[in-house]
Protein backbone atom coordinates (compact mmCIF):
# COMPACT_ATOMS: atom_id res chain seq x y z
CA UNK A 1 0.00 0.00 0.00
CA UNK A 2 2.55 2.86 0.91
CA UNK A 3 4.45 1.71 -2.67
CA UNK A 4 1.05 2.46 -4.38
CA UNK A 5 0.96 5.93 -2.14
CA UNK A 6 4.26 6.10 -3.20
CA UNK A 7 3.13 6.07 -7.07
CA UNK A 8 0.63 7.96 -6.87
CA UNK A 9 2.34 10.83 -5.27
CA UNK A 10 5.09 10.62 -7.79
CA UNK A 11 2.27 10.57 -11.08
CA UNK A 12 0.49 13.95 -9.39
CA UNK A 13 4.07 15.78 -9.59
CA UNK A 14 3.66 16.70 -13.43
CA UNK A 15 -0.08 18.24 -12.03
CA UNK A 16 1.46 20.32 -9.18
CA UNK A 17 4.06 21.42 -12.46
CA UNK A 18 1.72 21.71 -15.17
CA UNK A 19 -1.23 24.05 -13.16
CA UNK A 20 0.75 26.69 -11.82
CA UNK A 21 2.37 27.22 -15.12
CA UNK A 22 -0.93 27.70 -17.23
CA UNK A 23 -2.01 30.17 -14.25
CA UNK A 24 1.28 31.94 -15.57
CA UNK A 25 0.24 31.67 -19.09
CA UNK A 26 -3.26 32.67 -18.28
CA UNK A 27 -2.33 35.59 -16.16
CA UNK A 28 0.19 36.59 -18.87
CA UNK A 29 -3.01 36.95 -21.22
CA UNK A 30 -5.45 38.54 -19.08
CA UNK A 31 -5.74 42.29 -19.52
CA UNK A 32 -4.12 44.61 -15.92
CA UNK A 33 -0.91 45.67 -15.08
CA UNK A 34 0.20 44.90 -11.35
CA UNK A 35 2.31 48.04 -12.02
CA UNK A 36 -0.17 50.09 -12.40
CA UNK A 37 -2.02 48.78 -9.23
CA UNK A 38 0.78 49.70 -7.27
CA UNK A 39 1.87 52.58 -8.76
CA UNK A 40 -1.19 54.59 -7.68
CA UNK A 41 -2.89 57.28 -9.43
CA UNK A 42 -1.32 59.17 -12.52
CA UNK A 43 2.17 56.91 -12.07
CA UNK A 44 4.78 58.44 -14.67
CA UNK A 45 6.21 55.88 -17.58
CA UNK A 46 9.59 55.92 -15.50
CA UNK A 47 7.70 54.78 -12.17
CA UNK A 48 6.22 51.89 -14.40
CA UNK A 49 9.45 51.11 -15.83
CA UNK A 50 10.99 50.56 -12.49
CA UNK A 51 8.27 49.03 -10.63
CA UNK A 52 7.94 46.19 -13.59
CA UNK A 53 11.71 45.59 -13.45
CA UNK A 54 12.21 45.34 -9.73
CA UNK A 55 9.33 42.47 -9.86
CA UNK A 56 10.76 40.93 -13.18
CA UNK A 57 7.56 41.28 -15.10
CA UNK A 58 8.76 42.15 -18.49
CA UNK A 59 10.58 38.68 -18.25
CA UNK A 60 9.60 35.77 -20.40
CA UNK A 61 6.52 33.66 -19.12
CA UNK A 62 8.59 30.55 -19.03
CA UNK A 63 11.65 32.30 -17.31
CA UNK A 64 9.64 33.61 -14.14
CA UNK A 65 7.92 30.35 -13.77
CA UNK A 66 11.22 28.31 -13.79
CA UNK A 67 12.27 31.34 -11.60
CA UNK A 68 8.79 30.48 -8.94
CA UNK A 69 9.62 26.81 -9.05
CA UNK A 70 13.16 27.15 -8.23
CA UNK A 71 11.87 29.34 -4.92
CA UNK A 72 9.16 26.68 -4.56
CA UNK A 73 11.58 23.69 -4.20
CA UNK A 74 13.42 26.34 -1.37
CA UNK A 75 10.07 26.71 0.34
CA UNK A 76 9.90 29.95 -0.59
CA UNK A 77 6.24 31.48 -2.21
CA UNK A 78 7.81 34.69 -2.72
CA UNK A 79 6.48 38.08 -1.30
CA UNK A 80 3.29 39.93 -2.55
CA UNK A 81 3.13 42.61 -4.76
CA UNK A 82 0.65 44.51 -2.69
CA UNK A 83 1.50 43.95 1.25
CA UNK A 84 5.21 42.92 0.52
CA UNK A 85 4.47 39.80 2.62
CA UNK A 86 5.95 36.61 2.60
CA UNK A 87 3.13 34.49 0.64
CA UNK A 88 3.95 31.54 2.81
CA UNK A 89 3.31 33.22 5.65
CA UNK A 90 0.13 34.82 4.52
CA UNK A 91 -1.31 31.40 3.51
CA UNK A 92 -0.55 29.91 6.81
CA UNK A 93 -2.27 32.36 8.67
CA UNK A 94 -5.36 31.65 6.79
CA UNK A 95 -5.03 28.42 5.69
CA UNK A 96 -6.58 27.53 9.45
CA UNK A 97 -10.00 29.35 8.47
CA UNK A 98 -10.55 27.91 5.01
CA UNK A 99 -9.67 24.05 6.40
CA UNK A 100 -11.64 24.46 9.39
CA UNK A 101 -14.29 25.44 7.13
CA UNK A 102 -13.87 22.73 4.52
CA UNK A 103 -13.59 19.79 6.93
CA UNK A 104 -16.53 20.88 9.14
CA UNK A 105 -18.68 21.34 6.02
CA UNK A 106 -17.55 17.85 4.84
CA UNK A 107 -18.31 15.96 8.38
CA UNK A 108 -21.56 17.45 7.94
CA UNK A 109 -22.23 16.20 4.27
CA UNK A 110 -21.13 12.66 5.28
CA UNK A 111 -23.26 12.07 8.35
CA UNK A 112 -26.15 13.77 7.62
CA UNK A 113 -25.97 12.09 3.92
CA UNK A 114 -25.20 8.92 5.42
CA UNK A 115 -27.72 9.19 7.57
CA UNK A 116 -30.54 10.10 4.71
CA UNK A 117 -28.92 7.88 2.55
CA UNK A 118 -29.59 4.32 5.07
CA UNK A 119 -33.02 5.75 6.10
CA UNK A 120 -34.23 6.09 2.40
CA UNK A 121 -32.85 2.53 1.68
CA UNK A 122 -34.14 0.81 4.66
CA UNK A 123 -37.90 1.46 2.52
CA UNK A 124 -37.23 1.22 -0.89
CA UNK A 125 -40.24 3.33 -2.73
CA UNK A 126 -41.35 3.82 0.65
CA UNK A 127 -43.23 7.79 2.09
CA UNK A 128 -39.57 8.56 3.26
CA UNK A 129 -37.79 7.51 0.37
CA UNK A 130 -39.59 9.64 -1.79
CA UNK A 131 -39.25 12.18 0.45
CA UNK A 132 -35.56 12.06 1.37
CA UNK A 133 -34.72 11.83 -3.05
CA UNK A 134 -37.40 14.97 -3.67
CA UNK A 135 -35.12 17.08 -0.92
CA UNK A 136 -32.03 16.01 -2.04
CA UNK A 137 -32.67 16.74 -5.43
CA UNK A 138 -33.84 20.23 -4.93
CA UNK A 139 -30.74 20.83 -2.27
CA UNK A 140 -29.19 19.93 -5.52
CA UNK A 141 -30.22 22.99 -7.46
CA UNK A 142 -29.68 25.30 -4.68
CA UNK A 143 -26.47 27.70 -4.16
CA UNK A 144 -24.69 27.97 -1.99
CA UNK A 145 -24.12 31.43 -1.44
CA UNK A 146 -28.08 31.78 -1.58
CA UNK A 147 -28.20 29.24 1.01
CA UNK A 148 -26.09 30.95 3.01
CA UNK A 149 -27.65 34.28 2.74
CA UNK A 150 -31.10 32.81 4.36
CA UNK A 151 -29.17 31.28 6.62
CA UNK A 152 -27.80 34.43 8.00
CA UNK A 153 -31.27 35.95 7.85
CA UNK A 154 -33.03 32.85 9.59
CA UNK A 155 -30.57 32.80 12.68
CA UNK A 156 -28.26 35.47 12.64
CA UNK A 157 -30.37 38.58 11.92
CA UNK A 158 -33.74 37.65 13.15
CA UNK A 159 -33.11 35.31 15.54
CA UNK A 160 -29.48 35.89 16.60
CA UNK A 161 -28.66 32.45 17.66
CA UNK A 162 -25.47 32.43 15.50
CA UNK A 163 -23.06 34.74 15.07
CA UNK A 164 -23.29 36.60 11.20
CA UNK A 165 -19.54 37.42 10.67
CA UNK A 166 -16.35 36.26 11.06
CA UNK A 167 -14.35 33.28 12.55
CA UNK A 168 -12.88 32.67 16.33
CA UNK A 169 -9.64 30.08 16.23
CA UNK A 170 -10.07 27.15 18.04
CA UNK A 171 -7.13 28.34 20.30
CA UNK A 172 -9.62 30.53 21.75
CA UNK A 173 -12.42 28.00 22.76
CA UNK A 174 -14.21 24.85 20.65
CA UNK A 175 -17.71 26.67 21.27
CA UNK A 176 -17.09 29.78 20.23
CA UNK A 177 -14.92 28.26 17.20
CA UNK A 178 -17.83 26.26 16.07
CA UNK A 179 -20.63 28.82 16.85
CA UNK A 180 -18.65 30.56 14.00
CA UNK A 181 -18.37 27.88 11.51
CA UNK A 182 -22.20 26.23 12.05
CA UNK A 183 -24.06 28.85 9.86
CA UNK A 184 -21.14 28.81 6.49
CA UNK A 185 -20.30 25.01 7.30
CA UNK A 186 -24.20 24.25 6.82
CA UNK A 187 -24.40 26.21 3.49
CA UNK A 188 -21.17 25.01 1.89
CA UNK A 189 -22.26 21.30 3.32
CA UNK A 190 -26.14 20.88 1.29
CA UNK A 191 -24.34 20.22 -2.06
CA UNK A 192 -21.84 17.37 -1.42
CA UNK A 193 -24.79 15.89 2.01
CA UNK A 194 -27.77 16.02 -0.86
CA UNK A 195 -25.38 13.84 -3.43
CA UNK A 196 -24.07 11.32 -0.95
CA UNK A 197 -27.42 10.58 0.19
CA UNK A 198 -28.57 10.15 -3.45
CA UNK A 199 -25.43 8.21 -4.08
CA UNK A 200 -25.91 6.07 -1.12
CA UNK A 201 -29.41 5.44 -1.45
CA UNK A 202 -28.76 4.02 -4.85
CA UNK A 203 -25.76 2.41 -4.19
CA UNK A 204 -27.41 0.71 -1.37
CA UNK A 205 -30.27 -0.23 -3.11
CA UNK A 206 -28.25 -2.10 -5.34
CA UNK A 207 -26.46 -4.11 -2.70
CA UNK A 208 -29.83 -4.69 -0.97
CA UNK A 209 -30.71 -6.73 -3.96
CA UNK A 210 -27.42 -8.81 -4.64
CA UNK A 211 -27.34 -12.45 -3.90
CA UNK A 212 -25.01 -12.14 -0.83
CA UNK A 213 -27.17 -10.05 0.99
CA UNK A 214 -30.60 -12.14 0.43
CA UNK A 215 -28.75 -14.95 1.36
CA UNK A 216 -27.41 -13.39 4.72
CA UNK A 217 -31.14 -12.77 5.61
CA UNK A 218 -32.24 -15.80 4.59
CA UNK A 219 -30.07 -16.98 7.39
CA UNK A 220 -32.00 -15.30 9.52
CA UNK A 221 -29.32 -11.92 10.62
CA UNK A 222 -31.37 -8.76 11.69
CA UNK A 223 -31.75 -5.75 9.05
CA UNK A 224 -29.82 -4.37 11.39
CA UNK A 225 -26.78 -6.40 11.40
CA UNK A 226 -27.45 -6.80 6.97
CA UNK A 227 -27.05 -3.28 6.30
CA UNK A 228 -24.17 -2.00 8.67
CA UNK A 229 -22.15 -5.29 8.69
CA UNK A 230 -22.45 -6.27 4.84
CA UNK A 231 -24.39 -3.98 2.90
CA UNK A 232 -23.09 -0.23 3.87
CA UNK A 233 -19.15 -1.39 3.28
CA UNK A 234 -19.48 -2.08 -0.33
CA UNK A 235 -22.17 0.56 -0.80
CA UNK A 236 -19.68 3.02 0.28
CA UNK A 237 -17.19 2.72 -2.54
CA UNK A 238 -19.11 5.23 -5.10
CA UNK A 239 -19.58 7.49 -2.29
CA UNK A 240 -16.05 7.80 -1.30
CA UNK A 241 -15.26 8.75 -5.18
CA UNK A 242 -18.09 11.51 -4.78
CA UNK A 243 -16.25 12.91 -1.78
CA UNK A 244 -12.95 12.75 -3.67
CA UNK A 245 -14.73 15.10 -6.35
CA UNK A 246 -16.29 17.19 -3.99
CA UNK A 247 -13.74 18.36 -1.86
CA UNK A 248 -12.48 20.21 -4.46
CA UNK A 249 -15.96 21.88 -5.20
CA UNK A 250 -16.16 22.77 -1.84
CA UNK A 251 -12.57 24.14 -1.86
CA UNK A 252 -14.36 26.60 -4.59
CA UNK A 253 -17.55 27.01 -2.86
CA UNK A 254 -15.17 27.78 0.35
CA UNK A 255 -14.39 31.63 -1.47
CA UNK A 256 -17.67 32.53 -1.81
CA UNK A 257 -18.88 31.40 1.45
CA UNK A 258 -16.00 32.66 3.39
CA UNK A 259 -16.96 36.46 1.32
CA UNK A 260 -20.66 36.10 3.22
CA UNK A 261 -19.44 35.77 6.26
CA UNK A 262 -16.63 37.96 6.54
CA UNK A 263 -14.17 34.94 7.51
CA UNK A 264 -10.50 36.08 7.16
CA UNK A 265 -9.29 32.57 5.08
CA UNK A 266 -7.50 31.67 1.54
CA UNK A 267 -10.56 32.62 -0.34
CA UNK A 268 -10.87 35.52 0.27
CA UNK A 269 -7.72 36.54 -0.26
CA UNK A 270 -7.69 34.96 -3.41
CA UNK A 271 -10.30 36.87 -4.59
CA UNK A 272 -7.88 39.48 -3.34
CA UNK A 273 -4.95 38.47 -5.42
CA UNK A 274 -6.99 38.59 -8.57
CA UNK A 275 -8.26 41.75 -8.25
CA UNK A 276 -4.81 43.45 -7.53
CA UNK A 277 -3.42 41.17 -9.79
CA UNK A 278 -0.89 39.94 -6.97
CA UNK A 279 0.53 36.90 -8.86
CA UNK A 280 2.94 35.67 -6.07
CA UNK A 281 -0.39 35.13 -3.84
CA UNK A 282 -2.50 33.72 -6.63
CA UNK A 283 -0.05 31.23 -7.28
CA UNK A 284 0.43 30.10 -3.98
CA UNK A 285 -3.34 29.90 -3.24
CA UNK A 286 -3.41 27.56 -6.61
CA UNK A 287 -0.72 25.30 -5.26
CA UNK A 288 -2.10 24.95 -2.26
CA UNK A 289 -5.44 23.82 -3.50
CA UNK A 290 -3.60 21.70 -6.19
CA UNK A 291 -1.66 20.04 -2.97
CA UNK A 292 -5.15 19.21 -0.97
CA UNK A 293 -6.90 17.69 -4.22
CA UNK A 294 -4.14 15.56 -4.50
CA UNK A 295 -3.41 14.32 -0.82
CA UNK A 296 -7.96 13.82 -0.92
CA UNK A 297 -7.53 11.78 -4.04
CA UNK A 298 -4.78 9.99 -2.98
CA UNK A 299 -6.65 9.03 0.39
CA UNK A 300 -9.77 8.08 -2.23
CA UNK A 301 -7.45 5.57 -4.24
CA UNK A 302 -5.98 4.13 -0.77
CA UNK A 303 -9.70 3.91 1.02
CA UNK A 304 -10.66 1.40 -2.39
CA UNK A 305 -8.18 -1.07 -0.32
CA UNK A 306 -10.06 -0.56 2.56
CA UNK A 307 -13.93 -1.12 0.97
CA UNK A 308 -12.66 -3.31 -1.70
CA UNK A 309 -10.72 -6.30 -1.25
CA UNK A 310 -10.15 -7.31 -4.80
CA UNK A 311 -8.29 -3.48 -4.93
CA UNK A 312 -6.27 -4.25 -2.03
CA UNK A 313 -4.88 -7.14 -3.59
Amino acid sequence: MLRYGGRRLLAAVPLLLIVPFLIFVLIDLTPGDPAVVLAGENPTPERLAAIRENLRLDDNVFVRYVDWVGGVLHGDLGMSFLSNQSVTELISRRMATTMSLVLFAMVIAVLVGGLLGIVAAIRPGGVIDRAVNVVASIAIAIPAFWFGLVLVSLFAVSNQIFPAFGYVPLSEGVVPWLQHLVLPGIALALLPAAEVTLQLRSALGKVLESDYILNAEARGLSKTSVMFKHALKNACIPVVTVLGFRVSEVLGGAVTIEIIYGMPGLGSLAVDSVQNHDIPVLLGFVLFTTIVVVLVNLLVDISYGYFNPKVRS
